[in-house]
């Protein structure tokens, strides 16, 4: 899907997912994932993570325990999750495009935000490489913020975001990898762009506004923002 579904008035705010959007980290859970996995004779595939992808880590716990049929408790699973993860975040590489449009947007005074499943110290891990550009981002929510009450595909966090940053949601446009994240931005009443993992069916896409491969392919000028030069 090369052009909006529909026609859009002038963006006034962007928020963007983190994991798989901006940072590289897919490839983390699911290197993490198949580890613990093994732990218990297990194999984790695609058939599984295509379903967990934009998940919070409740929620994915949950998803995960139960597919895999492991003895363990969902909370025992973060639990030996969380130091395997912390070893390997501070690695994470940006996404190809990320940092350019996030330093163009800032740049034209667009109000830029990240809204992500993540908590607030696992966003501090994964962003090691990357402080002086994320530094930029006017507002950051995390999935624990006080103010968050549900984890996407609840809209609380990118409601959150664009209270922060005063702009109403209907004005507001979201970049998200993951159709959960998706979903959130559409019960938030914003503009859904969908950047899938090349893996991902774009079928699963459907509510999306539009689809696009990569961020750099993003056509600012179709919603109001200015183009990269």
């Amino acid at each position: 899907m090369n052009v909006p579904r529909t026609p859009v008035g002038p963006i006034k705010a962007v928020i963007f997912d983190m994991d798989g959007l901006l940072l590289d980290t897919e490839g983390i859970y699911t290197e993490v994932t198949q580890i613990i996995a093994e732990r218990y004779g297990r194999t984790y595939d695609w058939g599984i993570k295509q379903h967990i992808i934009g998940r919070g880590a409740q929620d994915l716990a949950e998803y995960v325990v139960k597919a895999l049929d492991l003895p363990i408790t969902p909370a025992e699973f973060l639990l030996i999750r969380e130091p395997l993860m912390s070893e390997r975040f501070p690695k994470a590489l940006g996404m190809p495009g990320a940092e350019a449009l996030v330093r163009h947007l800032k740049a034209h005074n667009i109000p830029i935000a990240v809204g992500t499943s993540s908590s607030r110290n696992s966003f501090g891990h994964k962003t090691t490489l990357h402080r002086e550009w994320f530094g930029l981002f006017g507002t950051i929510v995390t999935a624990d913020d006080p103010e968050v009450g549900a984890a996407k595909p609840a809209p609380d966090i990118f409601l959150t975001a664009a209270r922060r940053l005063g702009v109403a949601p209907e004005d507001c446009l979201v970049f998200e990898d993951s159709p959960f994240g998706v979903t959130a931005a559409k019960a938030a009443n914003m503009t859904a762009i969908a950047v899938p993992d090349e893996a991902m069916a774009d079928s699963k896409y459907q509510h999306a506004d539009q689809i696009i491969r990569k961020l750099a392919d993003f056509d600012l000028a179709a919603y109001g923002l200015p183009p990269m030069s």
